[in-house]
């Protein structure tokens, strides 16, 4: 079986493209910063499953690190990245640098309302979408895949996403996948690795208290004083809270009934020097 097919170029990736389609084939994307985990394996399988030929693209872009979030402390690790693609049999590496992406003169970004705003990621990493959304498009139209997939872990990324490629009328479908968890309920992250021993044994009260606020809501217990509970419960474990919140799973509007749902949970917070999101489908 032939190897996996590197590119680092846009115009070798088109070159690869324009051969699979001449053969018929149809293409999946799966755009990673790198660091890959079992999550990011899941995509490729499951696309693998959907299309003929999958391409999964690694750039740490920088547009999307805010400028106190430290770029360079992001893990880099290609070549055993390389060796789980290879164990999922992806068709196609696209690892570009930087100055590929963002040429001498790059001057456009694209601009979000909608779930982008929402007052959560947004809150607390104000540049953040606009360097996703931008790179995203840039992923979809170098590519022209016929289906993108994305984790729902990042899930207000997965709604920005899924109303950019709406809006802008981009011809490739958005599929959002399940999050794959640790045993103890932990959401996979490349994130994960920096945790102390210590702060990954507290790590699984994010998913325990998605858990018990999502049971309490389906028994008819009362939104604010369950999302009081929660928050409690998360700052005792030694957490600093960004926030818990009840999101109406399609908009990001603020809900507060399950009739006026469906209903998503999401977290943020910080443990030591780490910050982990996560979030949880109520109905």
């Amino acid at each position: 079986m032939a190897d996996i097919i590197i590119t680092r170029t846009v115009a070798d990736l088109r070159q690869t493209v324009r051969a699979f389609r001449t053969a018929g084939h149809t293409i999946g994307l799966v755009p990673t910063l790198g660091a890959l985990h079992d999550g990011h394996t899941a995509l490729v399988r499951e696309a693998k499953n959907r299309v003929d030929r999958v391409i999964t693209t690694i750039f740490v872009n920088p547009t999307q690190f805010a400028p106190n979030e430290d770029l360079t402390k992001y893990p880099r690790t290609e070549e055993s990245d390389l060796a789980k693609l290879r164990a999922v049999k992806a068709d196609v590496l696209f690892a570009p640098s930087v100055e590929v992406i963002y040429p001498e003169g790059f001057a456009t970004t694209v601009s979000l309302a909608g779930p982008a705003v929402a007052g959560l990621e947004d809150r607390f990493r104000p540049t953040h979408f606009a360097g996703v959304a931008t790179i995203v498009a840039k992923l979809f139209t170098q590519s022209g895949a016929d289906i993108a997939m994305f984790g729902e872990k990042d899930y207000q990324q997965l709604m920005v996403v899924t109303r950019m490629a709406r809006d802008l009328d981009l011809p490739i479908q958005v599929i959002g996948i399940e999050t794959v968890r640790e045993e103890d309920g932990l959401a996979m992250s490349s994130r994960n690795r920096f945790l102390s021993p210590a702060d990954r044994a507290a790590a699984p009260v994010l998913y325990q208290t998605l858990r018990r606020t999502a049971d309490g809501m389906i028994a008819g217990d009362a939104f604010e004083a369950l999302l009081a509970a929660g928050r409690q419960a998360i700052i005792a474990a030694g957490f600093k809270l960004d926030y818990l919140e009840a999101r109406h799973a399609a908009s990001l509007a603020p809900i507060t009934t399950l009739a006026a749902g469906p209903v998503r949970l999401l977290v943020a917070a910080r443990i030591g020097q780490t910050r982990l999101i996560d979030n949880m489908a109520v109905n």
